[in-house]
């Protein structure tokens, strides 16, 4: 398996072969050790391979390299995500452009059920960190896991939210795992690894170079269902991970805000020609994402025992033991028929407090 993995690494770290050319290249001879056993005269004939990327593949170099990032994979307890894997975000890899190899170290699913990107300037006003830190808190009734860039400003506002409520905040870096920047936010990012995680797709011999960013921005857009740009100029780095959100077919938001206030440009502008949402809270997310809201158990004890007789309180304490129960089951444990069982479920389906699932189940709302 190491020694797999060393060939998928390898074609990463080759210089000008990026995720769609090492994809043809695996595509075409079958595996990644298949590329490194091709022979120099049959890599050239291929489009876009030149003379000095086959002569590196030839060399085996770069599976050397590899080697060496796996000691620091497996120092670090580092999860390298093929993109054929499992576990890589499903979102993302059916894009061309999807990275071969994701470096992840958290605790988190990146297949989550629903999945945010917030986005913003560097320098947000007060007004946009209040928005944010209030759109956060309004997820939350959603069941989010929230993404963004570990940046200064609006990026790490909603890390720090999230982190604070209990939310699973994932932080896409646009350089190697084995160093954070900025700096400031190491303590941060150290958090969120037990609260989420740290994504990246570059190796550990990778720094933060300006290139990357833009880059980083794509699987920031890639992995969510919605992208929500909070406050930003009409250049900023989140037009660029709007760009790719609308290319990716993703909803995107924002927060209008003042005509002359710069920092809000560039989310008044996105608005105005479409593409963008305007947005005055999480609600009108969840509204047109169709998502409902996570009732909390204060608010569903209460709902349960309105106007509920016995009976009915009976129904609700077995359901209440699994997250799905059978007819069969609730009609053996309630000692009630099947008939009445039915007329029972029907009655606190009206009232919201159940919902029907198939194969004759049930569920608590």
């Amino acid at each position: 398996m190491e020694k797999d993995l060393a060939y998928k690494i390898a074609l990463n770290k080759i210089p000008k072969v990026g995720a769609v050319i090492a994809k043809n290249l695996i595509q075409y001879f079958g595996s990644p050790e298949a590329v490194f056993e091709a022979r120099k005269k049959e890599l050239q004939s291929l489009p876009r391979i030149t003379e000095s990327i086959a002569n590196l593949i030839v060399s085996k170099k770069p599976i050397e390299e590899a080697e060496k990032e796996i000691e620091f994979i497996e120092q670090n307890k580092i999860n390298c995500l093929y993109f054929e894997d499992e576990a890589y975000p499903s979102r993302l890899k059916h894009y061309p452009d999807s990275p071969l190899l994701l470096y992840y170290k958290g605790n988190t699913n990146l297949n989550h059920k629903r999945i945010v990107a917030v986005v913003g300037t560097r320098k947000p006003s007060e007004r946009g960190k209040l928005n944010c830190e209030r759109l956060v808190e309004e997820l939350k009734n959603y069941n989010v896991m929230l993404i963004s860039g570990l940046a200064y400003g609006i990026d790490v506002t909603a890390h720090k939210k999230c982190l604070d409520l209990g939310i699973d905040t994932v932080g896409v870096l646009g350089h190697g795992l084995h160093r954070i920047y900025p700096a400031q936010h190491k303590a941060i990012a150290e958090k969120m690894i037990e609260q989420g995680g740290l994504l990246s797709e570059y190796t550990s011999d990778k720094g933060p170079e300006a290139k990357h960013f833009p880059m980083r921005n794509r699987i920031i857009a890639g992995m969510c269902d919605a992208l929500v740009v909070v406050e930003t100029t009409r250049k900023g780095g989140s037009i660029i991970s709007v760009e790719f959100a609308v290319q990716y077919n993703k909803d995107v938001f924002a927060f209008p805000g003042r005509l002359n206030d710069k920092n809000s440009q560039g989310c008044n502008h996105l608005i105005k020609i479409q593409k963008a949402a305007l947005i005055e809270s999480a609600k009108d997310i969840g509204y047109i994402m169709r998502w409902e809201q996570q009732q909390s158990p204060s608010d569903l004890q209460k709902k349960l025992f309105i106007d509920l007789n016995p009976t009915e309180k009976n129904i609700i304490d077995i359901l209440n033991k699994s997250e799905e129960v059978s007819i069969d089951k609730l009609t053996y444990e309630s000692k009630l028929s099947p008939s009445q069982i039915a007329a029972l479920l029907l009655n606190l389906e009206f009232k919201g407090i159940v919902k029907p699932l198939p194969g004759h189940r049930y569920m608590l709302v």
